[in-house]
């Protein structure tokens, strides 16, 4: 019979059928040990030249990496055995190759991230790779598991737009049968539209940022999900927040153990990641961190942490305020000029918006960013204004506040980054299957 190798355990003693690839091989002469492969796992299957048929070992012997094969075996118990769950080993009956791959470019030897990057089609079968998109799939799984478990209707909301949801000089442009059209960055002013039909809704889907970025934080493509929320304060949006994102990395905590433990991340402070997070106001944080720059005697660190209110966080400034705390953070109620055309202004503040970012810990920044939506038409044909877009543009999403406005919230997780954090890589680029960054858009 057929089995999957995560299953592998429930066939102890039992003749089975793996289909898959080789992903090493080691031994010589009588006895080979085959890796092998089937996208649920990796086992170890045991060639001894005794047992087998000339020709079947003769296979075992030629056979070499990423080629694809069918192995038949009796499952043995063997603590010992490596392999992802481990401690099981397949004993060889039968060996047939399916394709006889070419020499393989990616080996047991060290690559540099460009090659790597230039054979991502192929880093992908990487034990590492594996784990870390399984993972990506949990958390994407997690997701909608909460949203759709907490009354959130899914809309999907257009690729293509006719005009910006946030800043205009981060869109890529294109000509849609003679009229400017753009990749869509945000599917959250559409979204507004559907939470006037359903309450609460969430997009989920990619989005496109023309950033000439090349941090270890930034990408060109990536997945965000938006949910929005009719009749939500601030308050509400943080409290929706921290249980959201709590359950997502609990979720990856309890379900992939042993993907975590194969890309060797500490769990410890993921551990933490449960409601309440702790808040602290965007005026708080700013003292805090000229506070930590009066206290630093390094010259370099105190340029990365000089702050002037009324600017944004950037990375160092983030890092600093989250290792305050053993949990993720929220920031609120920051400078309007900072943030979108969209969000609700501070009673008696204007030039402070009702506005938040969540923090992660361990350097990762930014996870998600939301804030209270203007509900008011004036007010929002006033921001429109002020900020010197086109009203026209935006007609539709001006006339949301013509017919049954309410106070509303949402925000954006990027999936992306949320996966960089709990797998604790370095870079994003791992995070997404075929990453578009400044100056890669293949394979």
């Amino acid at each position: 019979m057929t089995v999957l190798i995560e299953n592998i355990a429930g066939y102890e003693g039992q003749e089975v059928t793996l289909k898959g690839w080789l992903y090493n091989k080691t031994g010589k002469g009588k006895l080979l040990f085959l890796k092998v492969r089937d996208g649920s796992g990796l086992i170890q299957c045991v060639a001894f030249q005794a047992d087998l048929s000339e020709e079947v070992f003769d296979i075992a012997k030629r056979i070499p990496q990423e080629s694809s094969l069918i192995v038949t075996g009796i499952v043995r118990k063997d603590e010992r055995a490596p392999g992802f769950p481990g401690g099981y080993e397949i004993g060889i009956k039968n060996l047939e190759i399916v394709q006889m791959a070419e020499d393989y470019p990616i080996t047991p030897k060290e690559h540099g991230v460009e090659f790597l990057m230039d054979n991502r089609h192929l880093w992908v079968r990487s034990s590492r790779q594996w784990a870390i998109l399984r993972i990506r799939a949990t958390v994407i799984k997690a997701i909608r598991d909460w949203l759709d478990n907490h009354g959130y209707t899914l809309i999907d909301t257009p690729i293509l737009s006719s005009n910006a949801g946030e800043n205009s000089t981060d869109l890529f442009e294109l000509d849609y049968f003679g009229t400017p059209a753009y990749l869509a960055q945000t599917g959250q002013l559409y979204n507004e539209a559907n939470m006037m039909s359903f309450g609460k809704v969430y997009a989920f889907g990619p989005t496109f940022r023309a950033e000439k970025s090349k941090t270890r934080r930034h990408l060109i493509e990536f997945w965000m999900v938006e949910p929005e929320m009719a009749y939500f304060s601030l308050e509400d949006l943080m409290a929706m927040e921290e249980e959201f994102v709590s359950y997502i990395v609990q979720t990856v905590l309890e379900t992939r153990k042993l993907e975590l433990a194969l890309i060797e991340r500490d769990t410890t402070k993921l551990q933490n990641v449960k409601a309440p997070f702790p808040r602290i106001a965007y005026d708080d944080a700013v003292e805090m961190l000229k506070q930590l720059e009066a206290e630093a005697t390094d010259p370099e660190q105190k340029q990365l942490l000089h702050m002037e209110w009324g600017t944004d966080f950037g990375s160092p400034h983030e890092t600093a305020v989250a290792e305050r705390f053993d949990r993720p953070v929220f920031v609120y109620h920051y400078p309007t000029a900072v943030k979108a055309f969209y969000m609700q202004p501070v009673a008696g503040r204007k030039e402070v918006c009702r506005s938040v970012d969540l923090l992660a810990p361990e350097g990762y920044g930014e996870i998600t960013g939301g804030s209270e939506r203007i509900y008011d038409g004036a007010l929002l044909a006033e921001r429109v204004k002020e900020i010197g877009i086109n009203p026209e543009n935006y007609r539709w999403y001006l006339d949301l506040r013509r017919y049954g406005s309410v106070p509303h919230a949402g925000f954006g997780l990027g999936v992306e980054r949320t996966v960089a954090w709990i797998c604790g890589l370095p870079h994003i680029r791992e995070t997404i299957p075929y990453a578009r960054m400044l100056h890669r858009l293949n394979p």
